[in-house]
C-alpha cells in the first residue's frame, strides 16, 4: 500500500509539474512582450509621433496578432497607436505612436498583446480627403495647421474662365484657431455660402491667404534665367492614411517644364506637428538644373530670413489683423542658394530656395498664426523652425530589444 502511495503522489507531482509548464506557457503567450528604446540627444523635450517598421517587430508578430498590440509608457499608461499600410495589402507596415521625451533622456515603452485592453481614444487627430464637392482640392490637417492643393477639375474650369476655381501647384493654407478639425465643417458650409470659410465668424480660423500661380507655402518648381518653371494642378491623388498620429497621401503630377519633369509626391501630416512632409520623387526627360521650393512673398510687405547654413527658411507677413509665420525648412547639404525674389507681377514674388537636382528631394514646409496662440511674435516663429531644423539633423533614436 506504501508503495502504491508513493507512485499516486509521483504521478500527481508529474501532472502538477506538466501543468506549471502548461500554465507558464500560456502566460507567455498571452502576455509576450518587447520593449522599445527612444532617446533625445537634443537639449529640448520633444513630443513627436516615433515609426518603428514592422521587419523590427517581426519576432512580436510571429507569435501575436497585429491587432491585439498595445504599447503602454513607464507609467504603464497606454498610449494612442496607429498602423500605416502603404502598400494596401491590408497589413501594416509601419506602427506609429507618440513619444514624450525630455532633453537628453531616453524612455522605454513596453509592447504587450492583450486585446482586451481597449485603445485610448484621442480629442484631436490628423484628416485628409478629396473634396469632390469644391471642384476637387485636396485637404489636409491636425490639431494646429490645414492645408490644400487643387485637382484636375479646378485646373479645367479654371482655364474655361469659371470662377473661384484655381490653376495652382502651390500650397494654400487656412488659419485655423481651433484643435478641432475644420475641413469637413468648412467645406459644408461652403455648399451654401462660397464666402463661408473666407470669414472668421465662428471662432474656428478662416482662408484668406491667396495663392494664385506663386508657390504658396512649399509648392516646388525649377529656377532658370530668373524665372520659375512650375507643374499645374495634380491629376491624381490617392489617400494611404488618416487616423489619430498621421495622415499621409499621394499626388502626381502631368510632365511639366522644359524638362519633361514627372513628379509624384507622398505628404505627411503628424499630429502636434506645423510642418507637412513633403517628399518628391522626380523623373525627368532631359538633365535638370535645380529643383527649387518656394513661399509666397505676396506683395512683398513681409520679411525674409534666409538661412542656407542651417536650413531653415522664414517669412513673416500681417494678413489683415494678424501675423502669420511661414517656413521652409530643409537639410543644407542640398541646397545650393535662396532669394528673396520680388516681382511687379502678380503671385510671381516668392522666397525661393534652390536645390541640387536628385530624384527624391524631403523638405518640410509648414505656418504658425498669430490667432491660434501658438505663436505671439516673429521670434517664437523663428524658435520653432530652428528646432525644427534640428529634429530633421537629430531624430528620435529608435531601438526594438
Amino acid at each position: 500500500m506504501r508503495k502504491g502511495l508513493i507512485m499516486m503522489i509521483n504521478k500527481k507531482r508529474i501532472f502538477l509539474f506538466f501543468c506549471a509548464i502548461d500554465c507558464i506557457l500560456n502566460v507567455n503567450t498571452l502576455s509576450a512582450q518587447t520593449s522599445v528604446q527612444v532617446k533625445n540627444t537634443l537639449d529640448f523635450s520633444r513630443n513627436e509621433v516615433v515609426a518603428v517598421p514592422v521587419s523590427a517587430l517581426k519576432s512580436f508578430l510571429n507569435k501575436n496578432k497585429e491587432s491585439d498590440l498595445r504599447i503602454k509608457d513607464s507609467s504603464n499608461k497606454y498610449l494612442p497607436i496607429q498602423w500605416i499600410d502603404y502598400d494596401g495589402d491590408g497589413k501594416g507596415d509601419e506602427l506609429l505612436f507618440l513619444a514624450t521625451i525630455d532633453a537628453k533622456k531616453t524612455n522605454i515603452y513596453t509592447i504587450v498583446s492583450d486585446a482586451k485592453i481597449r485603445l485610448p481614444e484621442t480629442e484631436v487627430t490628423t484628416y485628409s480627403r478629396l473634396v469632390p464637392e469644391r471642384a476637387d482640392d485636396y485637404t489636409w490637417e491636425n490639431d494646429k495647421v490645414a492645408f490644400r492643393v487643387y485637382g484636375p477639375k479646378g485646373q479645367k474650369e479654371a482655364l474655361a474662365g469659371v470662377k473661384g476655381s484655381t490653376l495652382s501647384s502651390g500650397v494654400d493654407i487656412w488659419l485655423k484657431r481651433t484643435d478641432q478639425p475644420i475641413i469637413n465643417k468648412w467645406y459644408k458650409g461652403y455648399l451654401t455660402d462660397p464666402m463661408f470659410y473666407h470669414k472668421d465668424t465662428r471662432g474656428e480660423g478662416y482662408d484668406p491667404y491667396q495663392v494664385g500661380d506663386s508657390r504658396g507655402t512649399g509648392g516646388i518648381g525649377i529656377w532658370k534665367d530668373d524665372k520659375l518653371q512650375v507643374s499645374q494642378n495634380f491629376i491624381s491623388s490617392k489617400t494611404i492614411a488618416e487616423g489619430p498620429l498621421r495622415t499621409v497621401f499621394e499626388l502626381t503630377y502631368a510632365p511639366w517644364s522644359e524638362f519633361g519633369v514627372k513628379e509624384t509626391k507622398r505628404i505627411s501630416l503628424d499630429i502636434g506637428s506645423n510642418f507637412s512632409k513633403f517628399e518628391s520623387t522626380f523623373e525627368a526627360e532631359k538633365p535638370v538644373p535645380n529643383y527649387t521650393i518656394g513661399i509666397t512673398l505676396h506683395k512683398n510687405e513681409g520679411e525674409a530670413k534666409l538661412n542656407d547654413k542651417t536650413g531653415y527658411y522664414l517669412h513673416w507677413e500681417k494678413i489683415d489683423d494678424a501675423f502669420v509665420g511661414e517656413g521652409i525648412v530643409v537639410n543644407p547639404a542640398v541646397i545650393e542658394k535662396s532669394i528673396a525674389f520680388k516681382s511687379e507681377i502678380p503671385d510671381q514674388s516668392n522666397l525661393l530656395v534652390v536645390t541640387k537636382p536628385q530624384q527624391k528631394l524631403t523638405y518640410y514646409a509648414g505656418f504658425a498664426w498669430q490667432k491660434s496662440g501658438q505663436i505671439q511674435n516673429q521670434k517664437d516663429w523663428e524658435n520653432i523652425l530652428q528646432k525644427q531644423s534640428q529634429i530633421i539633423e537629430n531624430p528620435l533614436l529608435v531601438k526594438v530589444k
